[in-house]
C-alpha cells in the first residue's frame, strides 16, 4: 500500500480524495498547513504527495520548490483550478511531476500517480544491507565495517527509520545498562557514524531534528543476520 500526504486546506476535498484513494488501495494523511506540510514530506514517510496550488495564505507551488531544495525526492502531484500555460508552468517548474486541474477525473488522477510511482520505483535506489555476523553497511558499491557500538547505533536508528528518537531513548537502550551517566556519548558515536559513513553514497542521512533526537532520512538498511 502506497501512503500519500494530501496538502490541501479545504476540507471537503480532501475528505473526497481520501475516501476515492482508500478505494485505490492508498493509504492517506492530511494536513493544511505550508509549514507543516514541508516537515512532513521531508520525514521521508511517505511515497508522494498530492499539493493544492493554493494553501489558504500560503503558496502550494512555493511549498513544493522549498521540498524539492531540502531533498525531497518523491513524487508531487499538484492540483489547482488554476489551468492557464503560466500557473501549470510554474508548478512544474518548482519540482512538481505533475499537474491536474480541478475539476478532475478521479480515475485520470489515480492513472497520473500510479504513472509517477511507476517512474520513481525505476530510480529509486536498492536500500544498503546492515550484515549482524559481519558488522558490514554494505550495497553493490561500498562495503563499510562497523564497531560493535557504530552497528548497534545504526540498527536502532534503521528499525525505528521514519520516528526521531530521542538522545534519551537512544542512551537508555545502548548505554544505560552499563551504567553509564552521560549521555553525551549518543552525540559521540553519532558523529563516528556519519564521519565513516560519508564518503560512500548508501542514500541515507542521520539527520538531527531539533527538540526530538535524531532520524534516518532516505532508504533504511535492510538488517540481515547473514
Amino acid at each position: 500500500m502506497s501512503a500519500l500526504l494530501i496538502i490541501d486546506d479545504d476540507p471537503e476535498i480532501t475528505s473526497a480524495l481520501s475516501r476515492g484513494l482508500a478505494l485505490h488501495g492508498y493509504e492517506t494523511d492530511a494536513e493544511n498547513r505550508a509549514d507543516r506540510a514541508l516537515s512532513r514530506l521531508q520525514t521521508g514517510v511517505y511515497d508522494g504527495a498530492i499539493v493544492d496550488v493554493m494553501l489558504g495564505a500560503d503558496s502550494g507551488i512555493d511549498l513544493v520548490r522549498m521540498a524539492r531544495a531540502s531533498g525531497v525526492s518523491m513524487p508531487i502531484l499538484m492540483l489547482s483550478a488554476l489551468s492557464d500555460v503560466e500557473h501549470r508552468a510554474a508548478g512544474l517548474e518548482a519540482g512538481a511531476d505533475d499537474y491536474v486541474v480541478k475539476p478532475f477525473n478521479f480515475d485520470e488522477l489515480v492513472a497520473r500517480l500510479r504513472v509517477q510511482e511507476h517512474r520513481s520505483a525505476q530510480h529509486r535506489p536498492l536500500p544498503p544491507l546492515l550484515v549482524r555476523r559481519t558488522r558490514e553497511l554494505k550495497n553493490d558499491c561500498a562495503s563499510v565495517t562497523l564497531t560493535e557500538r557504530e552497528f548497534a547505533l545504526l540498527d536502532l536508528l534503521a528499525r525505528h527509520s521514519g520516528t526521531p528518537l530521542s538522545r534519551g531513548a537512544i542512551f537508555d537502550t545502548l548505554w544505560a545498562a552499563e551504567g553509564s551517566s552521560n549521555e553525551n556519548v549518543v552525540d559521540v558515536y553519532i558523529g563516528y557514524l556519519r564521519k565513516k559513513l560519508k564518503n560512500y553514497n548508501f542514500h541515507f542521512e542521520i539527520k538531527t531534528l531539533r527538540n526530538q533526537g535524531f532520524t534516518l532520512e532516505g532508504p533504511a538498511p535492510q538488517i540481515s543476520e547473514l
